[in-house]
């Protein structure tokens, strides 16, 4: 959709009443439709005024740049030509905008949470936290404008119980530290690969590029329809919460699939945006909780760990400027909407702004990452860990898990795995126990919580001090390129 359907002056679809516009040192960018040809001039009465300079309709389409407004509002917004009335936009506030993408976690809704009936009597008391919902749309093609919207702008009443749970429990939570309007852009679809959500360009960089038939498991179809249309918009940042339907699906690929996405985004919304919203912008994920208790598949705790582009940890040298949620320790067993959809989001959420506060806003005291392996150290009877922070450890018989191998080679999913249990611990170390490698074998490889569900909720074995924050999964070779974290004795 490029053309107005009548030649008369319009915004774009994702323009309304109520919507937050991104705040300074950013310019937010408006754009819309009108008569081919005419002049639109936009003006801005509130706070502060200011008249952009006309700008000419091409193809059916004004765009204009606002110059920097600081955070706050409420503002008029008004897009006028000669040849055609005047369109007003009401009650906008300028703030920081964040999109909230991803698949049925991201879309679980706020009226399924946890204390759902306190968290949608506390909305109104956030009128300056403003959403946005894109309707589940699929396209063949990269399309210019939405095709439909799910839930205009609006300040948030009971009607949020709709709206993604993860995504308002994150911009609320920011906006108690920021105390400014904060913007939510919603759109995410159940069940969908992160194949559908990258475009063509960010597929082949990983050598994707066949289709399957499900309309959900299709290239690029939700790209085209619900993020490339928002290009345009100048954003803070993005927060994404997927990987359960890559678990048996190019699950092998997902550590270039996921970088490669977040790298086209960023470069799309820089481009869309006119260089307004940054080339970095921050990426905020949530790494995959749990499924199935007691199973042995593989698919999760794979993914868990080509979400970080097999690092184990964000921000790192391929996903610059992201943060992650860890969240296998949040498992729901009596979940309504099934183990797969956990119920508490308000941990993933906060550990989120933790991640935010850190990243995308350059907050210095505030820890956001769990423990993970400096050092280890083995012998025949033992494998030290040691780790980057204090930490709080809680003994146990089987979340470390050593490869034993009588060679000298890397460990894979098929090697052979026994647990490792915890005998003893201090601030910064755990010491693990080699005994059950059978001689000749050595320890080969260590890993942590390297199960769809790895403990009990908020029991995993390594949290931070403050036990606050859980110690990743990982999986560590000894006789691997980058093995330098390991020494033996």
């Amino acid at each position: 959709r490029t053309q107005s359907e009548s030649g008369t002056l319009r915004f774009a679809s994702y323009y309304g009443d109520h919507m937050v516009l991104q705040k300074s040192p950013e310019r937010a960018v408006l754009w819309g439709y009108g008569p081919e040809g005419a002049q639109v001039s936009v003006s801005l009465v509130g706070p502060t005024k200011q008249q952009a300079s006309p700008v000419t309709v091409r193809k059916g389409i004004w765009r204009v740049s606002l110059d920097p407004v600081d955070a706050g509002g409420p503002y008029n917004v008004t897009a006028a030509s000669v040849q055609s009335s005047a369109v007003t936009l009401k009650d906008i506030l300028f703030g920081d905008v964040w999109l909230c993408g991803g698949q049925s976690n991201m879309y679980f809704k706020t009226s399924q949470i946890f204390n759902a009936s306190e968290e949608l009597a506390l909305a109104a008391k956030y009128p300056h936290v403003r959403t946005f919902m894109v309707a589940l749309k699929l396209s063949e093609a990269e399309l210019t404008d939405l095709i439909k919207v799910e839930r205009p702008w609006s300040v948030p009443t009971a009607s949020l119980a709709n709206f993604s749970a993860v995504c308002w429990l994150f911009g609320r939570y920011m906006y108690e530290n920021l105390k400014y309007p904060i913007g939510l852009v919603e759109s995410c679809w159940g069940g969908t690969p992160v194949e559908a959500w990258s475009s063509s360009r960010a597929l082949q960089r990983c050598g994707l590029e066949s289709v399957t038939d499900s309309p959900q498991e299709e290239n690029s179809v939700l790209w085209n329809a619900m993020i490339h249309p928002l290009v345009n918009m100048t954003l803070k940042g993005a927060i994404w919460y997927q990987g359960e339907a890559n678990a048996d699906y190019h699950q092998d690929k997902y550590n270039c699939s996921f970088p490669a996405m977040i790298d086209d985004w960023r470069m799309a919304f820089h481009q869309g945006s006119g260089s307004q919203t940054a080339e970095d912008f921050p990426f905020g994920f949530v790494q995959l909780s749990t499924y199935k208790k007691g199973s042995v598949d593989d698919g999760f705790p794979n993914i868990r760990w080509h979400q970080t582009a097999d690092t184990g940890f964000v921000p790192n040298t391929r996903m610059r400027r992201t943060f992650m949620a860890v969240a296998m320790d949040l498992p729901d067993e009596t979940s309504p909407y099934h183990t797969i959809h956990p119920r508490d989001k308000q941990d993933v959420a906060y550990r989120l702004t933790l991640g935010a506060r850190a990243v995308a806003y350059n907050e210095k005291e505030v820890p956001f990452l769990g423990p993970f392996p400096n050092q280890i150290l083995s012998t025949q009877i033992y494998v030290n860990v040691t780790y980057d922070q204090e930490v709080s450890v809680t003994p146990s018989k089987d979340i470390f898990e050593i490869c034993c191998s009588a060679i000298r080679a890397p460990c894979g999913p098929k090697s052979l795995w026994v647990p490792a249990p915890i005998m003893q611990w201090n601030s910064t170390a755990v010491q693990l126990s080699a005994s059950m490698c059978p001689p000749p074998a050595d320890v080969a490889a260590l890993r942590y919580a390297w199960r769809d569900w790895p403990c009990d909720f908020k029991a995993c074995a390594i949290y931070s001090s403050s036990r606050i924050l859980p110690a990743p999964p990982f999986i560590i070779n000894r006789y691997s390129i980058k093995g330098k974290v390991w020494k033996s004795y």
